[in-house]
């Protein structure tokens, strides 16, 4: 069984000027640079021999490349006690788009997707028991831009847990339509 998702990739300048939210927070569990990324649909334990036809299922997706910003910080939770705290993107639409597409390419191969609404972001910390208040980091990053990138492939990680953390390895990248 491999733990799969499908995912952005963000630039290593993008991940650098967000790393430098990192804060004391109790409670706070920061990603790594390795660690960030966009998810776009969690798929969960997948069977090996599954693998090929998740990506013969998307190979061909009919989105379009788009650009995005990453810009402001939020938090699932109340920010006085939060269970994440993330980067956000803007626009949100194209994510959504490119979200209910592999949903769509994949509904006939009975998988179940997440019930949770779907909200892109980029996870920076997640919080365990003790949860530090995130506010005074809300309060001077909230508006912060990290930059804009590219969007021109989604990416089928396979996720590992390892000494640090989750280890994400690139399965197979899935080129995005050429918009000219």
């Amino acid at each position: 069984m491999s733990r799969l998702f499908f995912g952005l990739e963000i630039p290593a300048d993008i991940k650098q000027r967000l790393l430098k939210v990192n804060a004391p927070v109790p409670g706070a569990k920061w990603q790594s640079l390795e660690q960030l990324h966009i998810t776009l649909l969690f798929l969960g334990d997948v069977e090996q021999g599954r693998i090929t036809e998740l990506c013969d299922a998307v190979r061909d997706i009919p989105v379009e490349a788009f650009e995005l910003e990453v810009t402001g910080l939020g938090c699932f939770g109340q920010p006085r006690s939060p269970r994440n705290l993330w980067a956000g993107v803007q626009p949100p639409e194209p994510v959504q788009v490119l979200h209910d597409a592999l949903k769509a390419s994949l509904a006939g191969l009975r998988y179940t997707p997440e019930s949770r609404p779907f909200r892109p972001h980029i996870t920076l910390a997640r919080f365990r028991k003790q949860r530090g208040s995130v506010e005074e980091l809300l309060a001077s990053h909230g508006d912060s831009a990290f930059g804009y990138f590219a969007v021109s492939d989604i990416v089928l990680f396979e996720s590992n847990q390892g000494h640090d953390g989750s280890v994400y390895t690139v399965v197979e990248r899935f080129p995005l339509a050429d918009p000219s």
